[in-house]
């Protein structure tokens, strides 16, 4: 038996007008997905449990069996595993995004324009980074480089009480000071924010931005703070080998902290550009290679989500089916052995929100063997009239596998 887990992030959405009052998926052209559709178990699962942050974190965490309420420490901590960063129990590590604020002499009354610093390359992103580790690291402070505008602070023997760390894809637009924490223990952090932005103004990264009219990286800012994750290995837990392939730390952070493969794919950037071709066939030689279970995670939905882009979140949908999804379907049908396939969102991220919500999210189970049910179409109405709903969003692995 062969397992694929097809994640689209942040894939669930609300009726925009943008979309004739539609939502992505029920606009999205996506006949391989709609066909299974029809012969699968589909309903809803609850992935952000009430009192967590609908962060996709926690939502991947419960997509793949963990049950954030016991084994969450963190959302940076997970992404420093990815890069390579080898944690003490005392140290803290915390998201450290490349943002584009406005020009505003006061750092307060800023406005935070672009959580992405214009999708950065990583290869300029590195430059901003090395520069802010030598200005602004030392013994207690040290920035770690990941992917695009996502990189990494650790904090030796540092404290998680901060207050309120705002993602800042939560105030796209905004002005920026009600938004910085006024914690006690914060302050030094907000500090390095503040000082960031005066040594990343006339970065030569950005000089050439400028000229380009691109966003410019001209703040680092700091969230997502926690510990040392400690991860039941996944195979242990649930006798199967698992792959995760994705373009973001966090996704195989998870990963590694789990045990499981987390391949490497070439131009995989989390976005419309990603090497959708490269992940799909980095999931098929996993199978190859004697992985039963495949996480083929897409992070575009949610990006397109963020960005209040709602014909490119469709069309993200449509990428994700045309140019990956069929080519991993085909050779599952083509290598004799059975398989079963969940299909799901880790979270909302509506259009209208720019921002992610703990709603609970459509899934479809599809079984190689055997009809499940079946609806016409994979869209958010069409899994909420199903009455089928997972309450505990863990559960839903156990459901692929067949362990309840």
């Amino acid at each position: 038996m062969k397992y694929l887990v097809l994640l689209c992030d942040g894939m669930a959405d609300t009726e925009n007008p943008a979309l004739n009052g539609k939502t992505p998926m029920e606009l999205a052209n996506k006949p391989i997905i709609d066909s299974l559709a029809k012969n699968a178990e589909v309903g809803l699962c609850r992935t952000v449990g009430n009192g967590l942050k609908p962060g996709s974190d926690v939502a991947n965490l419960s997509v793949l069996g963990y049950d954030p309420y016991v084994c969450y420490t963190g959302r940076s901590p997970l992404e420093a595993a990815s890069i390579g960063v080898d944690l003490k129990d005392t140290d803290v590590a915390l998201r450290c995004n490349i943002v584009t604020l406005s020009d505003e002499e006061n750092y307060q009354d800023k406005t935070m324009v672009d959580y992405c610093a214009g999708d950065i390359s990583t290869k300029e992103a590195h430059e901003i980074i090395k520069t802010v580790e030598e200005t602004l690291g030392n013994e207690i402070y040290k920035f770690y480089g990941g992917v695009s505008y996502r990189h990494c602070l650790v904090v030796s023997n540092g404290t998680t009480e901060l207050g309120n760390m705002v993602p800042p894809h939560d105030i796209s637009g905004k002005v920026i000071g009600e938004y910085l924490s006024d914690n006690q223990n914060a302050k030094p952090l907000i500090e390095l924010m503040k000082k960031s932005y005066d040594i990343l103004k006339d970065h030569p990264v950005n000089l050439e931005r400028r000229k380009k009219g691109l966003n410019e990286a001209n703040s680092i800012w700091l969230w997502g703070e926690g510990r040392k994750p400690v991860l039941e290995n996944f195979y242990e837990k649930n006798g199967v080998k698992g792959a995760i392939v994705s373009a973001v730390d966090l996704l195989k952070g998870i990963g590694i902290c789990a045990g499981m493969q987390t391949p490497e794919v070439i131009g995989s950037t989390g976005y419309l550009d990603t090497n959708f071709e490269g992940k799909a066939k980095a999931g098929i030689e996993a199978f190859k290679n004697g992985t039963d279970l495949v996480y083929l995670h897409f992070e575009a939905p949610d990006e397109c989500g963020h960005r209040g882009e709602p014909e490119n979140k469709v069309k993200a949908i449509e990428l994700i089916e045309s140019r990956a999804f069929k080519t991993v379907l085909q050779y599952l049908n083509n290598c004799g052995d059975d398989y079963r396939i969940l299909i799901m969102p880790d979270h909302p991220t509506p259009l209208n929100i720019k921002t992610h919500s703990s709603e609970p999210v459509p899934y479809l189970l599809y079984d190689s063997r055997k009809k499940l049910g079946g609806v016409e179409s994979f869209t958010e109405k069409n899994a909420a009239a199903t009455g089928i709903f997972v309450e505990h969003g863990p559960d839903i692995m156990d459901k692929l596998l067949q362990k309840q």
